[in-house]
Formats: C-alpha cells, structure tokens, sequence
C-alpha cells in the first residue's frame, strides 16, 4: 500500500472557480508526485482521463489509487447550474460533495480532506443556513470546539468569531470564549508539529486600548483570558495592539495569533496570501484544509482563475499528512 498521502479534494460550487482550479492543480506534475487525489463532484465535470470510481470500492481507496495517481467520486447535481450566479443549484452541488468529503475522511478512508470554495447564499438557498464549511463540518462530526486558522507563510490567525455582523462578532467577546479559543489554538498547533506554540491574542482597540485610555475591554475582558491562560502553562502575549501583531506574527515572532473577528484576521492574512493563502479546520477529528479565497463568480468560466493557493494548500496538506503518521 502507498504511503504517498491520499486526499479527497471537493469541487465546491460549480458555479464558481472551484472545478476549474482543481482541474488544473491536478495537472501540476509537483503535486501529483507528493499526494493521490480523489475528487469529488458532478460527473459532468470529469475530464475523460480521470477515471470514475465503482461506489461499491470506495472503503478501500487507498489501494485503489495508486502513485501519482487520481479518481473521481461522481456526487449529485440536483438541477443544472448557471456559470457565475448565485443559485440554489449550486449549493445543493456543493453540499453533495461535501457530505462525500467528509465521509471519507471521517471515515479514514482517506488521509485529509481538501475543499475548493463554496458560496454560503447558495447554501442558505439550498436549506443549510449555516455560516460555512466550517459549521457544517463541526455539526457533522458532532463537536463544539472547533475553528479557522488562516494561513499565510509564517502568519497563523485563528478566529474568535467567523462570519457575523461585526457589531454581533463585538458583543460575542467575552473572557471564557477567548479562554477557550486560547487553547483550541494552543493545542491545533501542537496538532500541528509546533511542540511549544507561541500565542499572541490580538487586541481589539487602537493601540490595545492604551492602558484604558481607549476603551476598557483588553482590560475588562482580554487580559483576565490572557491570566488564566498562563496559569495553565501556555506561551501567550497580549493583548497586543494589531496594527503591529500582524507584522510581527508574519515575521516569525509567534506561532498562532487569535484574532477577534473575521476581517481583523483576513485583511493581514489575503494582503500576505497571494498565491500562498489557506485554512486549516482546528479541532475536527481529520485534517480539512481549504485555499483561502472564495467562489470568483466574476471569473468563473473565463479562464483567468489561478490555482496557486489551492496548490500550495494541497501540498501543505500532504506534509502534514506525513508528520502526523509519523507521530503516530
């Protein structure tokens, strides 16, 4: 059996860029030579060279795909989709495919799973109010604990809130949630191969409030997370004024920051990203990795789609593959 790391890679929505840039990493000789590759979505979609796979052998993919090689899990497309729209079509795909995904990961099936981009309005159109991937794929596995870190290069931000109003993402800051995501971070990157991660938690004010002179919360409701998160022995600095953090947790002075809402950790992370940005589910019992940009309707179909971040996010995703049977 190989030992060249097996990845589910889903198409995401089909209306979007995802199908066109796995097609293309998937033509990328370096990536072929580091992980086997299942895709998963429309049978539409296949190229004639891929070869479908028989449902009925899918527990035993990992002797199925063989070196360098690649299959394709046909998942249901419910009614045909527009290029570029948002539509309920196109969720009802991308949620086929995912549900595969996950499966096969869960399952052990395969070693990690890879997903292209989906679009959270046509999930909603589809039935699945839910923020994301990452909320769906919690709710599947059943755990309460679980979170985004983005990645860019040196930079690793984890999130405190996803994708809510930021006035809603402001009133959901509290000590025990902060506390909380400390040692979700602390312990993903331990995950990881980061055998004693350096924290830094963002602030949320200018200048990290100074000293209270503007704003009370790093002093009412960061710094007592901090406290107690020393207390059980974890490397945490701060809070500590963002407009400075980000540039130092780029540099390599932390292994993780946490961030406390979504655009306080994507703006550093897509302005250092480009061609090298993606996301890592922490807490999850399998690996999911995702690159970290969106669906693109506005470039769907059009030939002008880069698949750089999903490239360098699957050959991250076979590293860490790797390290972690070997820490087995």
């Amino acid at each position: 059996m190989s030992v060249t790391p097996l990845l589910a890679l889903t198409l995401g929505d089909p209306s979007g860029i995802g199908p066109e840039v796995c097609l293309e990493v998937i033509e990328d000789p370096a990536i072929r030579s580091v992980a086997r590759l299942v895709l998963i979505g429309p049978e539409a979609l296949r190229p004639p060279e891929v070869p479908a796979l028989d449902p009925a052998s899918l527990a035993g993919l990992q002797s199925t795909i063989v070196e360098g090689g690649v299959g394709w899990i046909a998942s249901a497309a419910p009614a045909p989709w527009r290029m570029g729209e948002i539509q309920e079509a196109g969720g009802r795909a991308a949620l086929a495919a995912l549900k595969i995904g996950h499966e096969l990961a869960y399952t052990g099936a395969v070693d990690a799973l890879v997903t292209a981009p989906v679009c959270k309005e046509a999930l909603h159109l589809a039935g699945q109010e839910v923020e994301g991937q990452t909320e769906l794929l919690g709710q599947w596995c059943a755990v309460d604990d679980h979170q985004m870190l983005a990645i860019a290069g040196k930079l690793r931000v984890m999130l405190l809130t996803r994708h809510l109003p930021l006035r809603e993402a402001l009133e959901a800051i509290d000590t025990e949630r902060v506390l909380r995501h400390l040692r979700l971070l602390h312990s993903g990157l331990v995950e990881l191969g980061f055998q004693s991660p350096r924290l830094a938690l963002a602030g949320l004010n200018p200048h990290a409030g100074e000293n209270s002179l503007l704003g009370l919360e790093e002093a009412e409701i960061l710094e007592p997370a901090v406290h107690r998160a020393k207390a059980e022995g974890l490397d945490v600095s701060g809070p500590v004024s963002p407009d400075a953090l980000f540039v130092r947790a780029a540099g390599g002075d932390y292994d993780g920051v946490l961030a406390l809402y979504h655009d306080q950790a994507f703006i550093p992370i897509k302005l250092l990203g480009e061609g090298r940005g993606m996301t890592v589910l922490i807490g999850l019992p399998y690996l999911r990795l995702s690159p970290a940009h969106g669906v693109a309707f506005d470039l769907a179909g059009r030939g002008e789609a880069r698949s750089a971040d999903l490239g360098v996010t699957i050959l991250q995703a076979a590293e860490w593959c790797l390290s972690r049977k070997a820490r087995v």
